[in-house]
Order: C-alpha cells, then sequence, then structure tokens
C-alpha cells in the first residue's frame, strides 16, 4: 500500500484549507529567540478526533481537549513548547482556556472548537504574560506555507522537526495528508511523551475518523518505546475538512480502507521518528514476537523486551546477550515454555529451544553494532504476533536527565513561583 502514497512537502499545512504560524514568545527563557507557539487553522468545519494520554495526572490541556471533543469537532489547534502546563491546578485550567479563547476570539469561533497543546517542565505555571498578548499577531500569521515552523515550535528535547505529508487517491479524487511529532524522552506505550497533529482533506464523518484514529495510534505510537515513562500531556489530534471534494467516506467501505491505509503510513513514519530521535539513544530496533497463543501474550513479550533496561544497555555496549532477553520473556507474565523459544538477531539464530544457537558470537556482535537491527523472538506456541519499536539505553541519557530544575529559576524572576 505505501507505493500508492506520495510524499510530498508541507507537513501540516499541505492539505487544502488549513493555514499554520508559530511565533517565539520565550516561553521558558525570555532571551530564547526559537519557535515556541504554533497555531492550525481550517478555514472550514472539520471532521475531528484524538487520543490522549492514560497516565491518571494529566495536564491541563488535556482535560481542556477532551472536554472540547465531547462537546462537538474542533477545528483549530494551538500549541506550545517549553511549559507542560501540568500539575498546576486551577490556575492551569484557567490558562489553558485563555489561551483557547483567545485564538477563538480572534477567528470568531467557539472557543471549544480550539484544541490546546502544551509540552515542557511539569509543575510550572505557564507565563501567560508572554503568550496570552502575542495570540493576535500568531493569529496574524497564518499561511499555508508554514506547516515547518509548527512543526519546529512543539519540539523539546528533540534534536529536529520531525513532519511528513502524502497525496494519494481515493475514488478517483486525490487527498492530502500531512502530520508532525514532538517526542524524545519519557517515551512509553499508552501513549508516549509526545504530540502528534494530522491534517487531512479527506471527507469522512468524526465516527469514521474516531475509529480510524483509535486502529491506527494502537499500531503505530503505542507501539513504541524508549525509556518506558509515560508523561501527563501526550495527545494525537487529528482534523478533517473535506476540502478534496469527495464524497463522504463511509465506515468499512473501500475508501475507507485506503484512507485508514494512509493514517496509519503517516502515524507509523511519525513514530519511529520519535525513536529514531530518542533522547542521546544510538540504536533502532524492531523487536517481533510470533508464535504467540494470544494476541495478549505477543505484546506481554514485546513490550517486557522492549522496555527492559538489562536488555537496552547490551544493545548500547553492541552486546548481543540473547540470555537477557529470554529473562524478559520470561518475567513478561506471558505463557511461554522456555524449551521452545528461539531468538534472532537480524535472522541470525541466537538461541534456538532455549539454548545457546551455534551462531558465532562474532556475527551476531556485529550485528548489534549496527544503528538499525531486528530482533525476533519465535514462542512456537501459536499463530499471534506482534511488533514493537524501541531504542537502546546510554549513559549520555542518564547524564542529559539528571537535572531540569534550571528551568525554575526563571520561574522565580516571572514571579509564578
Amino acid at each position: 500500500m505505501e507505493s500508492h502514497f506520495t510524499k510530498i512537502k508541507g507537513g501540516v499545512g499541505a492539505p487544502q484549507g488549513f493555514l499554520t504560524a508559530a511565533i517565539s514568545c520565550g516561553i521558558k527563557n525570555p532571551d530564547a529567540t526559537r519557535l515556541d507557539l504554533a497555531l492550525i487553522h481550517s478555514d472550514v468545519p472539520c471532521a475531528s478526533a484524538g487520543t490522549f494520554t492514560t497516565n491518571r495526572v494529566k495536564a491541563a490541556p488535556v482535560k481542556l481537549s477532551q472536554a472540547h471533543l465531547r462537546k462537538g469537532n474542533l477545528r483549530c489547534i494551538i500549541a506550545n513548547s517549553g511549559n507542560a502546563n501540568a500539575c498546576t491546578g486551577v490556575v492551569g485550567i484557567r490558562d489553558a482556556k485563555a489561551m483557547c479563547s483567545g485564538v477563538a476570539k480572534a477567528l470568531s469561533l467557539r472557543t471549544s472548537e480550539v484544541g490546546v497543546c502544551s509540552t515542557g517542565v511539569i509543575g510550572l505555571p505557564m507565563p501567560m504574560v508572554r503568550i496570552e498578548n502575542r495570540i493576535p499577531e500568531l493569529v496574524e500569521k497564518l499561511s499555508p506555507r508554514s506547516g515547518a515552523d509548527v512543526a519546529a515550535a512543539i519540539i523539546t528535547s528533540d534534536t529536529h522537526a520531525k513532519e511528513v505529508a502524502i497525496s494519494f487517491e481515493i475514488d478517483g479524487h486525490t487527498v492530502k495528508m500531512g502530520g508532525c511529532v514532538k517526542g524524545a524522552g519519557m517515551i512509553s506505550p499508552s501513549m508516549a511523551t509526545m504530540l502528534c497533529f494530522i491534517t487531512t482533506d479527506a471527507n469522512l464523518s468524526s465516527d469514521c475518523l474516531r475509529k480510524c484514529t483509535l486502529e491506527c495510534v494502537e499500531e503505530s505510537f503505542n507501539r513504541i518505546t524508549i525509556d518506558g515513562d509515560m508523561s501527563t500531556n501526550d495527545t494525537v489530534l487529528i482534523l478533517a475538512n473535506g476540502k478534496s471534494g469527495m464524497p463522504s467516506i463511509r465506515r468499512n467501505s473501500s475508501a475507507c480502507k485506503i484512507f485508514r491505509a494512509a493514517l496509519q503510513y503517516v502515524m507509523l513514519t511519525l513514530a519511529k521518528a520519535v525513536v529514531r530521535d530518542g533522547e542521546r539513544v544510538t540504536k533502532f530496533v524492531t523487536v517481533e514476537v510470533k508464535g504467540a497463543r494470544t494476541y495478549l501474550d505477543a505484546k506481554k513479550v514485546a513490550e517486557a523486551v522492549s522496555k527492559s533496561a538489562l536488555v537496552k544497555s547490551s544493545w548500547n555496549g553492541g552486546d548481543p546477550n540473547w540470555g537477557r532477553i529470554i529473562h524478559a520473556v520470561g518475567y513478561s507474565r506471558a505463557r511461554i515454555r522456555e524449551e521452545l523459544v528461539d531468538i534472532f538477531i537480524n535472522e541470525k539464530a541466537a538461541c534456538l529451544g532455549g539454548l545457546q544457537a551455534p551462531t558465532p558470537m562474532d556475527e551476531l556482535r556485529a550485528i548489534v553494532a549496527q544503528p538499525d537491527f531486528t530482533i525476533n523472538i519465535h514462542l512456537n506456541q501459536g499463530e499471534a504476533s506482534y511488533t514493537m519499536y524501541t531504542s537502546d539505553l546510554s549513559p549520555e541519557y542518564v547524564d542529559f536527565n539528571r537535572s531540569e530544575y534550571a528551568y525554575w529559576k526563571q520561574a522565580r524572576k516571572d514571579g509564578l513561583v
């Protein structure tokens, strides 16, 4: 199906009818000039859908965006980096509402038509004095050619912006879809510490879009892990405005299958980009589990191996330590039989029947020294399978995450704490 998608430029601004903008507000540091406040707007009403963190501690923008989606459809998304607006109480809700109402007023929309997302340091009040009065300027800058600016404005510890856009055909109509994502650390399934925004000019109902979104998130963003931590702010929002001119897509139709395949391609491309840009990672590892009794057993094994600090540390050292892999298989709580477990590294046998395989260790080391490889785990007990995408764990990751409380110094200067 991938061959039917043509990559194009423009990111979230690529589909017809979408305008984007980003400005620098100095949210984390008033002396910084990097973009940190972004806006996505459709010039016509949209169908919309979203998924959010399953962390019981949810940031104010997550709570508000969920509430707005329950009321109806979104038409705009305002997002900032530099401050998560999480664990900020009623003040945080007030600030998130102010961001939405500022956009709504400038664009003559209902406040509930605006989604809001934030990413950055947890526990600090938003420096609204540097944000609220800049929203009219942000709206004034809306353009069909600023998708890349949105991708750049939402990154935090990412090393670069991540975006993709494609065009494809549905029943003779050209449809475009674009997306951007941020995320590099605090990445774990259900979901990862990430913000993802996707726009499309396809025409489909909110019900159909919600179903496709849930299914595709499960097959992409819920299949990645870097450090096993789950954030307070994870959000995926999708807007579909129908400006391609195509008839409305019905659920379970052939057109819906094409749209779903396109959405999965965009999400999986962005999800893999998150792992590749993980905080101080050096390896991109695909973990494939096959032959499980059930889907849940396969998932348990894939997640246990992908999250294991011991396994990930050995990958960082270029060590093909299959013993660490099989021990994670064993504690995964999946139903397995040790004497049936086979483990392959790029199709080279490392473990057969729960025992050391005859493959020379130097051959396995050469594979694990590469920046990209696959671990295949065959349980040989059934037909179920599951795939995850993960990374190594480096000493530099620990050093990078040792402290972020320097940000509180600026907060004190702002009178926020």
